[in-house]
C-alpha cells in the first residue's frame, strides 16, 4: 500500500490527525495495535481545552459534542472546608468542554468510517524504516501476514510504549522524567455529580477530584500510595475517604453507588526531545506525559496534532516545508508550558511523603493567594482553558 501520511496509533490523536488531513484531501492510513472495541473501552479524561474544541469543529466532528457536552466556565478549588470558585470566562473569555475522551474517539471513528478512511486493526511487529530518507516506509503483520506501507511522512501517535519514539536513536533523543511518589485511585459510578463543576480538593489526608461525564455518570479520584492495589479499596472505603477530603457540605450532598470501573494511575511527567527525526513525527504520549492534574494529556496531544496538521497542509498545498522543519521546536515550546502547569498544580494540591509543616503552610499560602489575587486567577484560568496554539 501507499499513502501520503502513515499514522501509527488509532487513539484520538491519530484519528484526529487523519480526519483533519482528510478535510484537505491529504490521504492517510491509520495502524492500530488493538481492536476498535478495545480502544473505545479505555476510560480516560473528559475535559477539553478550547483549542481541542475548535479542532473538533474544524474536523467536522463536533455535532454530538456540541449537543451532549457540558461547557464549564469555572472550577471549584477546596482546602479543608474552605472552597472557592475560579472563573474561566471572566478572565479569558473562554470555557472548557466536559466531554469524555471515549466519546471524542467514537466520533472520530464514525467520521473516518463514513469517509471511507483506511484503518488497520490488530497490527503487530511494526517497524519504521528509512525515516531519514525521502522514501520512508512501515512494515507490519496482521494475523502473521506481512504488509508494507510506503509513505511521505510518518506520524507516531502510538503512546508511551509504542515503537515510534524508540525508533529515534538513543544518541539523538534526550528524555526528561519526574515520577511522583503517589497515584490516583479513580472510580466511575452511575451517580449524579456532587457539583455542577469539577472540585479540585486538598486536605491533610491528600488530594481528591470530583469530576463527571454527564448528569448521571460521575468520575472521582483520591490520592493513594503507589503500593496500593485496587483490591485494597472497597467501594465503601473509597466513598468514606473521598468524603473526608472534600468540604463537609459537599460530602453531605455526595450520592454514592457501586463502581462500574476502578483503577489506579501513576503520576509522572515525561518529555522526549526532539519530537521529530527525518520524516517521523511524534504526537501525544509517544513524546510526552503529564500528570492528570488539570487534564492536559489529551489536550497537549491535540496541540501536537494541530502543529503537524498545519505543517503538512503547508507542504502539500503550498510546497512550504518550513512548518515541517520547525514542528518539534514549536510543539515542545507548548508542551513544556503544559508540563509546568501540571507540575505546579500537582505540587499545590497533593501531600508528599517527605512534606513537613513548612511546605504545608506554603501550599495554604499559595491557595490563599490564588483565592484573593485576580492576576493569579487569570494565570491559572489561561492555562486551564488552554494556551493559544
Amino acid at each position: 500500500m501507499k499513502t501520503q501520511v502513515a499514522i501509527i496509533g488509532g487513539g484520538p490523536s491519530g484519528l484526529l490527525l487523519s480526519q483533519l488531513l482528510h478535510t484537505h484531501g491529504i490521504d492517510s492510513i491509520v495502524l492500530e495495535r488493538k481492536t476498535k472495541d478495545y480502544v473505545l473501552s479505555r476510560i480516560r479524561a473528559g475535559v477539553l481545552e478550547r483549542g481541542l474544541v475548535s479542532l473538533m469543529k474544524e474536523a467536522g466532528v463536533s455535532e454530538r459534542m456540541d449537543a451532549e457536552g457540558y461547557p464549564h466556565h469555572g472550577t471549584m478549588i477546596s482546602y479543608g472546608d474552605e472552597m472557592f470558585r475560579l472563573e474561566f470566562s471572566e478572565h479569558t473569555g473562554h470555557a472548557v468542554m466536559v466531554y469524555g475522551q471515549t466519546e471524542v474517539t467514537r466520533d472520530l471513528y464514525d467520521a473516518r468510517e463514513k469517509a471511507g478512511g483506511k484503518i488497520e486493526f490488530n497490527v503487530e511487529d511494526v517497524v519504521i524504516c528509512d525515516a531519514k530518507s525521502e522514501t520512508p516506509y512501515i512494515t507490519y503483520t496482521i494475523d502473521d501476514e506481512p504488509r508494507r506501507i510506503d509513505c511521505d511522512f510518518i506520524a507516531g501517535c502510538d503512546g508511551f510504549h509504542g515503537v515510534s519514539r524508540k525508533t529515534i536513536p538513543e544518541d539523538v533523543r534526550t528524555e526528561f522524567e519526574k515520577v511522583y511518589p503517589f497515584g490516583w485511585l479513580g472510580i466511575l459510578s452511575e451517580t449524579p455529580p456532587v457539583n455542577d463543576e469539577l472540585i479540585y480538593a486538598t486536605s491533610d489526608r491528600g488530594f481528591a477530584l470530583c469530576s463527571m461525564r454527564n448528569e448521571n455518570l460521575s468520575r472521582y479520584y483520591i490520592q493513594c500510595d503507589m503500593s496500593d492495589s485496587v483490591d485494597d479499596w472497597t467501594d465503601d472505603a473509597f466513598w468514606a475517604e473521598l468524603k473526608r477530603r472534600i468540604p463537609a457540605d459537599q460530602a453531605a450532598n455526595l450520592v454514592t453507588g457501586p463502581s462500574i470501573e476502578k483503577s489506579i494511575a501513576p503520576l509522572r511527567s515525561f518529555v522526549c526531545e526532539p519530537m521529530q527525526w527525518g520524516k517521523l513525527f511524534l504526537c501525544g504520549d509517544a513524546a510526552h506525559i503529564v500528570p492528570p492534574t488539570g487534564a492536559k494529556g489529551l489536550n497537549t496531544a491535540a496541540s501536537d496534532v494541530n502543529y503537524l496538521f498545519r505543517a503538512l497542509c503547508d507542504f502539500y498545498e503550498n510546497g512550504d516545508s518550513a512548518g515541517i522543519e520547525a514542528y518539534s521546536e514549536k510543539a515542545l515550546s507548548r508542551v513544556w508550558k503544559a508540563e509546568r502547569f501540571s507540575w505546579w498544580f500537582s505540587s499545590l494540591m497533593h501531600r508528599f511523603p517527605d512534606q513537613g509543616g513548612f511546605e504545608q503552610k506554603m501550599q495554604l499560602a499559595e491557595l490563599a493567594f490564588l483565592r484573593s489575587n485576580k492576576s493569579a486567577q487569570q494565570a491559572m484560568a489561561e492555562n486551564y482553558v488552554g494556551l493559544p496554539y
